[in-house]
């Protein structure tokens, strides 16, 4: 079996890129073929093209809509490391920045003055993400130059613009009605805010884990020393914010976890700090969606964010991850509101992935026809 594939990075992550059309063909369920694709079950995913992180095993599905309001629409597969399966529940921000470069490079859509404006939806939330690629006289640089934290090579800039991005998941920005909540975890009770915009997120106080604010650079030891504590707020919060029926049954990929706390003097101008989790591990950056989330979460009255970041937060608000300082804007644009980032994405490799036949008969003799 051989599939066609673009190899991407966007923002922070590194992601397989596929034609809707070319997976179909095959006839196999996505949740059988994708793990087996990336080497899944196997911690080092050695027999796949999964990159055996949390950032580097992550799948975006292309195709083109028929109607005229959006250019490209897009499905995001978070795809399992150690076990063989596939979260289908949520968006990755990082990755969909390559969605708008992709479409320009294949002729989907024909760059347009100095910034190329790409109209896409994205499929596991609904949400529709306008993105700007910068295009000078109407065309891709030669060589793409714009650098940005947590990548040590440049790319193409691609601005996101999530477009009224709240309760895209859970139907509301706090999804339980309240702006606080209190969550009994690890014989603990810990004040938590529960958000959903760009991607759920619940957020904790870096002071009720016991973390300095004034050392930022000593959370990741400690958080990771917590890391079941913060499993168990994050699933009991999956299951108040109604993403899973039992704390047993909720997703690994969501809710987003985020630890936060004032910044002090001596830190880099920023407005907060933060540090996610992703799939049970410490982000080394920021998950994107999550930092929509915690966009909306400073603006909101009554939330642990907005107890830090108070009424001071303008258009611009700067989030220092482990990576450096993230800015996140908002504008308006037709009159609905656009929360966005800037990130770069560029295109790593063209190739056909190469999948044993019998691997694929065998997939596709135990889930025939199901398809995306």
């Amino acid at each position: 079996m051989k599939i066609e594939a673009e190899w991407m990075r966007g923002g922070t992550s590194k992601c397989w890129v596929f034609e809707a059309e070319h997976l179909q063909e095959r006839g196999t369920s996505l949740d059988v073929l994708l793990p087996r694709l990336f080497g899944s079950p196997d911690p080092r995913q050695i027999d796949g093209v999964g990159g055996a992180t949390s950032t580097t095993s992550k799948a975006v599905i292309l195709h083109r809509p028929a109607g005229e309001d959006v250019d490209v629409e897009f499905t995001f597969a978070q795809v399992g490391i150690e076990e063989a399966a596939v979260d289908w529940g949520s968006n990755c921000g990082n990755c969909s920045a390559v969605v708008g470069l992709y479409a320009i490079e294949k002729g989907w859509v024909i760059p347009s003055g100095d910034v190329t404006r790409i109209v896409t939806r994205n499929t596991n939330t609904g949400q529709v993400i306008v993105q700007r690629v910068a295009t000078p006289a109407g065309a891709l640089p030669v060589i793409p130059d714009a650098e940005m934290p947590g990548v040590p090579f440049p790319g193409y800039p691609v601005g996101l613009g999530f477009q009224n991005p709240a309760g895209k998941t859970t139907g509301a920005l706090l999804p339980t009605g309240a702006a606080t909540d209190t969550i009994t975890a690890g014989g603990t009770r810990w004040t938590v805010s529960m958000v959903d915009a760009g991607a759920p997120v619940v957020i904790v106080r870096a002071e009720e884990l016991g973390l300095d604010p004034a050392r930022y650079d000593r959370w990741r030891t400690g958080v990771e020393l917590q890391l079941d504590t913060l499993e168990q707020i994050r699933r009991h919060a999956a299951v108040r914010m109604g993403l899973a029926p039992t704390i047993a049954q909720a997703a690994r990929a969501i809710p987003k976890l985020a630890v936060v706390a004032a910044p002090t003097k001596t830190d880099p101008g920023c407005d907060v700090n933060v540090m996610m989790l992703s799939m049970g591990r410490p982000h080394p950056a920021l998950a994107i969606t999550g930092s929509i989330a915690l966009t909306l979460a400073a603006r909101t009255r009554g939330t642990v964010l907005h107890t830090i970041t108070g009424d001071t937060v303008g258009t611009i608000l700067r989030l220092r991850t482990p990576a450096g300082v993230i800015e996140t804007w908002t504008e308006e644009h037709d009159g609905s509101p656009l929360v966005g980032v800037d990130r770069t994405a560029r295109t790593i490799a063209t190739t056909i992935i190469h999948l044993p036949e019998a691997s694929g008969s065998a997939a596709a003799a135990s889930l025939a026809g199901a398809t995306l």
